[in-house]
């Protein structure tokens, strides 16, 4: 199959037409019948490469070089181009658009010209079917979202042969690729705002200035890569190919992900959140906010919640690596092992009265949040740490740094925990209802423990107005709450005395002591046995009154 485009400029009168001009954006509707022509006419002599590239919101079209696509000739999908080779004297293209499955179809067409030293994006594919693919092939799960595409080509001069692909460093192993992310607005799914977002990462100049550059490719590294995937948030994918020799640069065609379905009946980007997620992390928010400002006070409250949390967060790693229970199921028996280990602690404590261990569980709550937030920022997308053992090395002296921090002052590290913890769980319900990047220090945490290959992902996540407003609101209400705390504790003794102990000395004193009341209350066993009398007395037949004997004779 060849890229190259006819001589002749005839466009055929069976379908739309729509007349192109390059860098500009044109909105066309496609049905599944007849096919669309594309057309671009009055190509400068100067221009050997042209990339023609049609974009929609979430449903599949085909384009082509000719009427009838074949697997070498055309491309299926909602983000896909193709690259003509010019021929000399040629200065019109022509291809052909469907839609694919739908009667109708809304999408935007665009087309991008480069000269002879610009490099070829797709030049040196070996793994698609087209002969030359500028395209970015993309999949997507829950956890990670997957990027491929083809190395490029050198430019070349109209009519000449292609550079081979296979040759020393003057070949295209000089050429460097520049992967670009860019977020569409949070909570924000319409097909007007994704067209205007997606023409900011069509050309080059205006992907570096609106795209977030993630990393630079060069020689022999593959050009397949891994970010995190967020559910519900757009996410448009380009590459910039960069000629070091000539200091050119060509663009490949934008990818763009929901990494949800916008059709689909079941799961789709409208209904990510499951109601038992939000009854969870609502009925756990509404006690954090408690903890917040009243949990030192309380304190066996604020050991229930703590141990829950601790409890519930290694029972449902356990449960989702060994069982093959549903979602709603594994979070059902989390809630009920949380329950069951909060207390558990709050009986340890009433038991034995130990305050480090309860401390140290504490802290490690803290620390573990401290140690995400740590790998949530852009350290954590540092390569040392795809390897699994620095990484994990690096979160454990995190986590464990921050009760040894405050191992001479447990009751500043509860007040700390209460504040940090029961606000950041606002955050947490919040990500139930309304999407928030901030959900995902906690959430990529759990990724890289339950998905063996979450470690060769990119985590970025978008900081947008939802987010600012959130990260607000959670520093507010843990300043808040620690301020609280601190001032109102601090002429109060550190921890409430040990209950197993006070509970021992008024036993002993009622026993030894004839003039305290609760001397003379009868043993356990009896006043049981005499309630259950009383109920039987009331249930029994009331006798007739009178005489109950024979009259004598």
């Amino acid at each position: 199959m060849s890229n190259h485009q006819p001589l002749s400029g005839h466009i055929s009168s069976g379908g739309p037409l729509l007349e192109l001009s390059l860098g500009k954006f044109k909105n066309v509707l496609l049905n599944e019948t007849i096919p669309a022509e594309a057309v671009l006419r009055n190509i400068d002599s100067n221009v050997t490469v042209i990339i023609f590239q049609i974009h929609t919101h979430h449903k599949n079209v085909t384009i082509s070089f000719d009427k009838k696509p074949s697997s070498n000739n055309s491309g299926a999908g909602t983000d896909q181009g193709l690259v003509s080779i010019l021929r000399p004297q040629q200065t019109v293209c022509t291809w052909y658009l469907q839609a694919v499955g739908a009667d109708q179809v809304l999408s935007t067409a665009v087309s991008f010209s480069y000269a002879e030293r610009d490099p070829i994006p797709g030049g040196c594919n070996m793994e698609f079917n087209l002969e030359i693919d500028p395209n970015i092939y993309l999949e997507y799960n829950l956890a990670e979202t997957h990027i491929k595409f083809a190395p490029a080509n050198l430019g070349y001069v109209r009519g000449t042969n292609p550079p081979l692909c296979d040759l020393g460093s003057s070949s295209r192993w000089r050429l460097s690729y520049e992967v670009y992310q860019y977020f569409l607005p949070e909570n924000d799914l319409s097909e007007a705002s994704f067209v205007s977002h997606m023409r900011k990462m069509s050309e080059v100049q205006s992907i570096r200035r609106h795209g977030t550059k993630m990393m630079t490719l060069v020689n022999q590294d593959k050009t397949d890569l891994y970010f995190s995937s967020l559910p519900g948030q757009g996410v448009i994918y380009n590459v910039i190919v960069k000629d070091p020799l000539w200091n050119t640069s060509a663009a490949y065609v934008p990818a763009h992900t929901y990494m949800c379905s916008l059709s689909g009946s079941v799961d789709n980007c409208s209904s990510l959140k499951r109601l038992s997620t939000k009854i969870f992390f609502t009925v756990l928010a509404v006690l954090g906010l408690f903890i917040c400002f009243h949990g030192h006070r309380f304190w066996k409250t604020d050991l229930f919640f703590m141990g829950f949390i601790f409890t519930a967060f290694f029972f449902f790693i356990t449960i989702s690596r060994t069982s093959a229970l549903s979602y709603d199921v594994n979070l059902g028996l989390t809630a009920v092992a949380g329950v069951l280990g909060g207390l558990l602690l709050v009986a340890y404590w009433w038991r034995f009265g130990f305050v480090i261990l309860c401390m140290l569980i504490v802290g490690l709550v803290l620390g573990f949040l401290v140690a995400s937030t740590v790998f949530f920022t852009p350290i954590g997308d540092y390569k040392v740490f795809q390897d699994d053992a620095v990484f994990w090395v690096t979160f454990c002296c995190i986590a464990l740094i921050v009760p040894i921090l405050f191992v001479g002052y447990p009751r500043v590290l509860n007040i700390l925990t209460c504040g940090i913890i029961g606000s950041y769980t606002i955050v947490l319900a919040t990500a139930c209802y309304l999407y928030t990047s901030l959900s995902y220090i906690s959430i990529d945490l759990l990724r890289r423990i339950l998905d063996e290959n979450f470690k060769r992902a990119f985590t970025n996540v978008p900081f947008q107005r939802n987010d600012i407003i959130l990260l607000a609101v959670w520093a507010m209400l843990a300043i808040g709450g620690i301020t609280i705390q601190l001032r109102r504790e601090k002429r109060e003794a550190p921890f409430p005395p040990h209950p197993y102990l006070i509970w021992r000395r008024e036993r002993e004193r009622r026993i030894t002591n004839i003039l305290d009341p609760s001397h003379h209350v009868p043993p356990l066993k009896e006043r049981i046995h005499s309630k259950l009398s009383q109920i039987k007395d009331f249930f029994q037949k009331e006798q007739p009154a009178g005489e109950r004997t024979p009259l004598l004779l």
